[in-house]
């Protein structure tokens, strides 16, 4: 009898298929006919393939089938690997693959011309909130595929970005989706804080994958605030607004209470929906006295609710135009005497940097190289001169080198139409 056990790897027996759950985020099924016909092909041997107590249980006393079935299940696993909680294909970005982290928005690195970096691992995202602004979760209806960058690949690319923006950092890991889903989470923050140009490491997160064991780990690895996407304190709108029945707004509540006590500032950041939950924003400011946020930041962050084209933009939403939004805002202050609620740069000691300069113009036409599929239909995402350009409304294929016309840059995000 064999038990192999990998590192960060968890086995489990789904009857027909075996699926393996590596670093918490990830999974890959395995079906035991395949396990058996490769172990049977290769040693002559009848193997019996379950799992138990998180291991891969093989029925054979053929010593070198553990060894082989490990290599098998290493050199398949990228092909089959798939986000746990969005249950979508994940494309692994490594080194190998040349891909560059400056010009898309759903992974690497965003500049926008301060000494902020926005620092994006991985796509997806465990919760469907009603006014997702990208339509993200596990209800999403437009984005087909994952993103998960290699820790090691994401740092070099960060290393050349922080040696171009200079010291006194601010390292921001946050997402199209749900940072903490982000396999290499803890390692990510280590390596900040070892960073020499790093001063602060944040992080954007809606706290429900948080535990005790991981806010202990993110504290001793050097977070310094966690920005906690909270949108009402009523757990049942709760549950409406995040798009999930099983949301435990007490969980997440506790969690935030346990981020201040590990020495984690949080910042408590509603989104408000006027006509839903703008009647809550002083019970959030009572909550965020309470648990002792903001202690070296503002404690709070409330966001207006904008719609936008590719989000979910429910009907029952009223909008608010920013200047009442913003008066709102001041009046609370008046009433409570919690400040600063309108938030400013200097609040966070942000300050503007000189931008990464730019790889290309507005109204250029380039000839680039499809390199990996988009996240949503129609879309492809190709490189050229060491940076990343998303193609829209085209059937280009991966491998196809084709002409495209730039039709943004904005904060070097590229976006561009085939020629």
């Amino acid at each position: 009898m064999i038990e192999l056990r990998l590192p960060h790897v968890t086995f489990e027996d789904l009857g027909d298929t075996i699926r393996l759950i590596w670093r918490e985020t990830l999974y890959a099924d395995f079906p035991k006919r395949e396990l058996e016909r490769v172990i049977r092909k290769k040693y002559r041997v009848p193997p019996d393939v379950s799992a138990r107590d998180g291991a891969l249980v093989i029925d054979t006393d053929y010593e070198k089938v553990e060894g082989f079935i490990a290599l098998y299940i290493q050199n398949n696993l990228g092909a089959l690997l798939r986000n746990r909680y969005t249950k979508r294909k994940v494309l692994y970005i490594h080194g190998g693959l040349d891909v560059p982290l400056l010009g898309y928005n759903a992974f690497g690195l965003i500049d926008r011309g301060t000494n902020l970096i926005q620092i994006r691992g991985v796509s997806g995202c465990n919760l469907s909130c009603i006014f997702c602004s990208v339509d993200e979760g596990p209800y999403s209806r437009t984005r087909k595929l994952d993103y998960v960058v290699d820790i090691d690949y994401l740092m070099k690319w960060f290393d050349d970005v922080a040696r171009i923006k200079g010291k006194g950092l601010e390292a921001h890991l946050d997402g199209q989706g749900e940072p903490l889903i982000y396999p290499f989470r803890v390692e990510l923050v280590q390596a900040l804080r070892e960073h020499p140009n790093v001063s602060v490491i944040s992080m954007q997160s809606n706290g429900t994958l948080l535990t005790d064991k991981l806010v202990e780990e993110l504290a001793e690895a050097g977070l310094d605030r966690v920005n906690l996407s909270i949108h009402s304190l009523d757990p049942d709108k709760a549950k409406m607004l995040m798009g999930r029945k099983d949301y435990d707004l007490e969980h997440v509540l506790d969690m935030a209470e346990a981020l201040v006590n590990a020495g984690i500032d949080v910042l408590i950041a509603p989104v408000i929906i006027f006509g839903i939950n703008d009647d809550e924003a002083e019970a959030f400011i009572e909550f965020a006295r309470k648990i002792g946020a903001g202690k070296r930041w503002p404690a709070l962050g409330f966001q207006n609710y904008i719609p936008y084209k590719f989000g979910r933009n429910p009907t029952i939403a009223r909008v608010k135009p920013f200047k009442e939004f913003y008066a709102w805002l001041r009046q609370l202050e008046e009433k409570t005497g919690m400040r600063p609620l309108v938030l400013k740069p200097s609040h966070f000691g942000m300050e503007k940097r000189e931008f990464i300069p730019l790889a290309f113009r507005p109204g250029e036409v380039v000839k680039a190289e499809v390199v990996l599929p988009g996240r949503i239909e129609g879309e492809m995402l190709a490189k050229a001169r060491n940076r990343l350009i998303e193609v829209v409304g085209t059937r280009a294929e991966v491998g196809d080198r084709i002409k495209v016309r730039i039709v943004r840059t904005r904060h070097g995000i590229y976006i561009g139409t085939e020629v």
